[in-house]
């Protein structure tokens, strides 16, 4: 091989624009190959991994700060729902969307109620179940009031693209599976002795 230096100018240019992936590029594909493999495995119809979904996001909604997962895991059971993808989507509330999230929540609940005279300062230093229940009737419904109308949104927002997302990616999970059988049955002459194989090859390249 020759040397870098005895080569052309724009040979070498050429070599000096190759960049190799950046390690935090390879992490974050390897991670996302591997949640993306684990929701393909995921045993259940469309229908139930969706309604686990719908559930899970609905929990996630209420303030009621460590039953969350058991709420969401509860309703995805009577619902006939993937109960580990409730579990997951509780965690649309989360140490970080706390107060952004019941605070809007809140505010949806003042304007259905006409309730101006609270304040939503009053959550801002709960810290469990027990301290939010010692809050005063009217504050809690109307917390709950507007959480129950988002976490409904939630729901069928959450189901709707949900069923959507898992069908789509089913479909093409399940293509690629058919695209590497025939190119292994290529590799090892099956289309040779099997027209059909190669006409479905062909078909699904033109895809």
């Amino acid at each position: 091989m020759a040397r870098l230096s005895e080569q052309p100018t724009w040979q070498r240019q050429r070599v000096r624009k190759v960049k190799l992936p950046r390690p935090t590029h390879i992490k974050i594909r390897r991670r996302w190959r591997y949640y993306y493999y684990r929701l393909m495995r995921l045993r259940g119809t469309p229908e139930a991994i969706a309604r686990g979904l719908a559930v899970g996001a609905f929990a996630g909604m209420f303030p009621i700060m460590g039953f969350q997962i058991i709420f969401g895991v509860l309703l995805a059971i009577l619902v006939r729902g993937n109960k580990i993808i409730a579990a997951a989507a509780t965690w649309i509330s989360n140490p970080l969307t706390y107060i952004p999230l019941f605070a809007f929540n809140f505010q949806v609940g003042q304007w259905l109620l006409r309730t101006d005279h609270l304040s939503f300062t009053q959550l801002e230093n709960i810290r469990d179940l027990h301290q939010l229940l010692q809050l005063s009737g009217g504050f809690l419904a109307t917390l709950f009031i507007g959480c129950l109308l988002m976490g409904t949104l939630a729901a069928v927002l959450s189901y709707i693209s949900g069923h959507w997302i898992i069908c789509r990616l089913r479909k093409q999970y399940r293509k690629r599976q058919r695209q590497r059988t025939l190119k292994r049955s290529v590799k090892a002459g099956g289309c040779v002795n099997n027209p059909s194989a190669a006409s479905a090859q062909r078909g699904l390249e033109k895809r």
